[in-house]
């Protein structure tokens, strides 16, 4: 009964929490240098012409009536149009949220493959010359930023080399595979860094409890100790770390799909940003939050 009630108080948390990001989008969109009807009108804008934009859009109504309409609007499932593409919001999104979700589910698995096999070999050969490489390594790649790791994977194994395609997405699940590799890598990288750091603590402190020593004294062998008692109590805290890590992933595809160019919602923000596409902004910021 507890349970339930924590479980109902946070989910009712999330109410005024979704109320308070909605607001707080639509204020600092608004606060972006510059204006829609300027963006779209270009050369051509003239204070005529953006006043006439600004009211076909409801942009010249006060600020408060104007979040009373979108509030309105969301719940009735209607995000507005894109200014610049004139499609739907909600279509876009539809469209452009699977390749982000893909991408950020291959970068997580590429980093629990990365992650797992590298922390528990740096714990059983703990302070050795070998533990202290892949600590350094990840060490190196948690400290450079992500947008700087996908330009040297770009430069060098897309157009150097040419093992991986640049930019694109692909059009079958192999193709997806293939072509996301390098920005999964990319957003992968730097989450493994975390989670290898924290299941090689981890590793380190079952293999000194006293079930192993208990378990090497019935007579179990080595491998059979590590998959099913150590690995099995060191993953706890990594399989916590990996769902709260989803969401930054999500969020790192940003940077990470303009470089490779894949069109997912990352990319279609920098875009909106740049157009200074307002529906689309927000409709992308609260599909973030969510």
């Amino acid at each position: 009964m507890a349970r339930g009630n924590y479980v109902l108080t946070r989910l009712v948390q999330i109410v005024p929490t979704f109320f308070i990001i909605m607001f707080l989008v639509f204020m600092m969109v608004r606060l972006l240098p510059g204006d829609p009807a300027s963006a779209i009108l270009g050369d051509r804008a003239t204070e005529e012409a953006v006043a006439r934009i600004n009211a076909k859009m409801g942009l010249d109504k006060p600020l408060l009536v104007q979040f009373g309409i979108f509030v309105r609007n969301f719940f009735q499932g209607d995000l507005g149009d894109s200014l610049n593409l004139k499609i739907p919001v909600f279509r876009l999104i539809r469209q452009r949220v699977p390749v982000t979700i893909f991408l950020t589910l291959y970068g997580a698995l590429i980093s629990v493959l990365l992650a797992v096999p590298l922390a528990l070999w740096a714990a059983l050969r703990r302070n050795t010359a070998v533990d202290n490489i892949i600590r350094l390594l990840f060490q190196i790649g948690l400290s450079l930023p992500t947008f700087y790791i996908a330009l040297q994977l770009l430069t060098y194994l897309g157009a150097k080399w040419g093992w991986f395609p640049i930019g694109g997405y692909g059009d079958t699940f192999v193709a997806h595979l293939y072509h996301l590799f390098l920005p999964a890598l990319t957003l992968g990288f730097n989450m493994a860094a975390i989670l290898m750091r924290t299941l090689r603590t981890s590793i380190i402190e079952v293999l000194s409890a006293e079930y192993i020593r208990y378990a090497r004294a019935k007579g179990l062998g080595t491998q059979l100790i590590l998959l099913r008692h150590v690995l099995r109590n060191a993953m706890i805290s990594t399989v916590t770390l990996v769902g709260l890590n989803i969401g930054a992933l999500f969020g790192g595809a940003v940077i990470t799909e303009s470089v490779f160019a894949i069109p997912g919602v990352g990319r279609l923000m920098i875009d909106a940003i740049f157009g200074r596409d307002y529906q689309v902004i927000q409709g992308l910021t609260l599909t973030f939050a969510i």
